[in-house]
């Protein structure tokens, strides 16, 4: 006996909205997988099996939403019309623009299945296996309307770094779905736009690489780890149509470092290494110092310490070579010289040599400016009190985590509130054994975990 299959009502819905007939709609299946140079014999049939809960193979699906966004005038995704799923097989799919759409809608509709997704550790190793070719041409198939310039593409990156400005003072709670939204509504149909070149093309999907590692990076931010992963996904995507080698290596770079403060380097050594190997020679040496350093990290953490350390030694060679201009992506991240420091610190802290670390977490405070950088100066603040209590210099810690508190009031990050649930917990062993400061110091830091009166 045959096994039933659910009709899929939400295909069959955006058909009759479309207003085409199966026939119709099959002749623009066809039409949109020859433009990818592929060949189908789509026909009327087919369509009402689909309707009737049949499953299109390969990238059919793709080219159905595709076909159905050219009648409807509006973006139609795999997803919306039954055919997609927004789970981590999906994240290095054939049309990052429909996952775009789609994970903004996630985002602004508050789904909590999305939101509260986990973190995947079998997705940390798909950019290894990507072939941004074949998405490539997909993306050039679909473009359509007006066109695009240089002017638009700089206002992209001007907003994004004026919402990467607020992130990094208020949090990354704060302006999400304003920032959602502009990705979803703005610059994705900005993408699908008609380009005078390919230089401005290329610029544009970096414009929205970057703004899409922004994304990710606020969902990280607030503990949402699964919605950053797909985020960051979604940018090395993005970034591949726009430098599959420096800018794509960037975006590994991010998942690198989720996955790391997770704690799961063994996950992420190669992708370290992979962007390392095909970004030297096509980057400066800044930006290669700062892919250096992630591999020290993943090194480290991963317990292979001479590989850390010739690793670290390289990224303060490189870091020193004077060169090129760090490209934008890259400087959104701060001062090289006290990014390389920070993360130096921490692959040190994770290697025991905490008078080192020290060291080192000193040197990237110096390196920014607190008012720009007011989450950062309070989490490196937390990790210079940690280095500080490891060598039993306890009343110091006290001290300097009191300073860190300043620096993270009133943020909207739920990586601050974990680092101030942490001092407290450690300011209410430290009073029972009476180190000076350390009662004042768990007060304050109940305080502000209770939040405002």
């Amino acid at each position: 006996m045959a096994e039933s299959r659910s009709p899929n009502t939400a295909l069959a819905d955006v058909i009759a909205e479309a207003g085409c007939t199966y026939e119709v709609l099959a002749r623009d299946v066809r039409a949109v997988a020859a433009e990818s140079g592929v060949t189908l014999h789509t026909s009327r049939s087919a369509v009402h099996s689909w309707v009737m809960g049949g499953t299109p193979s390969g990238q059919t699906r793709s080219y159905i939403a595709e076909a159905l966004t050219r009648r409807m005038k509006r973006k139609v995704t795999p997803t919306e019309i039954g055919l997609g799923c927004a789970g981590t097989g999906e994240a290095l799919g054939a049309d990052p623009l429909a996952n775009a759409t789609d994970l903004g809608r996630f985002v602004m509709l508050r789904r909590r299945n999305f939101l509260n997704a986990a973190f995947a550790t079998a997705a940390v190793a798909l950019p290894l296996g990507y072939d941004h070719r074949a998405v490539a041409a997909t993306l050039r198939a679909a473009e359509r309307g007006g066109v695009v310039g240089t002017e638009e593409v700089a206002t992209v990156r001007e907003l994004t770094e004026t919402f990467r400005s607020m992130d990094e003072r208020l949090g990354g709670g704060h302006g999400l779905t304003m920032v959602t939204a502009y990705l979803t509504d703005t610059v994705v149909p900005m993408l699908e736009s008609r380009f005078p070149s390919e230089p401005v093309r290329r610029s544009a999907f970096g414009a929205a690489a970057t703004l899409a590692c922004l994304v990710g990076w606020k969902h990280h931010d607030l503990g949402r780890e699964g919605a950053a992963q797909r985020y960051y996904l979604l940018g090395f995507q993005l970034a591949c149509e726009s430098d599959p080698y420096g800018h794509a290596a960037w975006m590994m770079r991010a998942l690198t470092h989720q996955a790391l403060d997770l704690g799961h380097p063994q996950a992420c050594i190669g992708l370290a290494e992979e962007a390392l190997r095909r970004a030297t020679g096509k980057v400066d040496r800044q930006t290669e110092a700062l892919l250096l350093v992630t591999c020290a990290r993943a090194y480290g953490a991963g317990g292979q310490s001479g590989k850390a350390a010739a690793a670290l030694l390289s990224a303060e060679d490189a870091m020193l070579t004077a060169g090129d201009p760090v490209p934008g992506y890259a400087a959104a991240s701060g001062p090289v010289a006290a990014t390389v420091a920070s993360h130096t610190g921490k692959t040190l802290t994770e290697m025991r040599d905490h008078q080192a670390a020290e060291k080192h977490y000193r040197a990237a405070l110096k390196g920014r400016t607190p008012g720009t950088y007011q989450r950062v100066h309070g989490l490196t603040m937390v990790n210079i009190g940690r280095s500080v209590a490891a060598q039993q210099r306890h009343e110091e810690a006290v001290a300097v985590w009191g300073r860190s508190l300043d620096f993270m009031d009133g943020l909207v990050s739920d990586r601050t509130v974990k680092e101030i649930r942490a001092i407290q917990e450690t300011a209410a062993s430290y009073r029972k054994r009476r180190i000076p400061g350390a009662g004042a110091l768990h007060e304050r830091a109940v305080d502000l975990l209770r939040g405002p009166a």
